[in-house]
């Protein structure tokens, strides 16, 4: 079984997110968090195989959490959700590490990035 973990403030994000995840065979949502620093306290009991998180959260955004996720578990593969993705954002998600991103307004290309990140590669759209 391959385990996600789930980030985003937006409760009708994480269903959504939950609900395409949830579709994909040996797919589990193992945890679910609400902000950044709820996900960097979490990440070390669930240690998920790919982590979903939202850019903009309240006390700590997607990019300081991911930051912190990688200091400690420097191989953690991280996919960036938000609903804009400037260049800007993806050349800072990449200089942390995050491994993928994926505009909210494209839900769609959830389960293709993950594979992506799960074969060992990143996903960012062009």
């Amino acid at each position: 079984m391959t385990n996600i973990f789930v980030v985003d403030d937006n409760q009708l994000m994480r269903q959504q997110a939950l609900r395409l995840l949830e579709q994909q065979d040996s797919w589990q949502v193992s945890g679910e968090a609400v902000n950044g620093k709820d996900a960097v306290s979490k990440y070390r009991d669930l240690l998920p195989d790919v982590t979903v998180m939202d850019f903009e959260m309240p006390e700590m955004n997607g990019l300081d959490a991911a930051r912190a996720i990688l200091k400690e578990h420097p191989n953690a593969a991280i996919l960036m959700l938000s609903v804009h993705l400037p260049g800007q954002l993806a050349v800072e998600a990449r200089r942390v590490g995050i491994k993928g991103a994926c505009p909210k307004s494209e839900m769609w290309c959830l389960p293709d990035a993950i594979r992506a990140l799960l074969r060992g590669e990143t996903y960012f759209p062009h």
